[in-house]
């Protein structure tokens, strides 16, 4: 009854071996890299596709913030002039 007990322990460690020795193979095959490239081809393409979001939100924002001014008459950066509208 122990020996079986051990065979089991044993084939379930082999086994559990067998499976990440072959998932790391796989992993470096030209399957596997290409697959990877992929992956991080991909992972770089959102990436963009986000800051290109993120940059057009801040220019519509910007946009809308120098309308306001334009419509209010104010200055557009009050730390670049703090004297207010220069009339000339």
């Amino acid at each position: 009854m122990r020996r079986l007990l051990w065979l089991g322990i044993g084939l379930a460690v082999g086994a559990l071996v067998v499976r990440a020795v072959t998932k790391k193979v796989n992993a470096f095959s030209p399957q596997g890299i290409a697959a990877s490239a992929r992956d991080s081809a991909t992972g770089i393409a959102a990436g963009v596709r986000n800051f290109v979001g993120d940059v057009r939100d801040g220019m519509a924002e910007r946009e809308a913030e120098i309308h306001a001014a334009f419509a209010e008459g104010l200055p557009l950066d009050e730390d670049l002039y703090p004297e207010g509208p220069q009339h000339r």
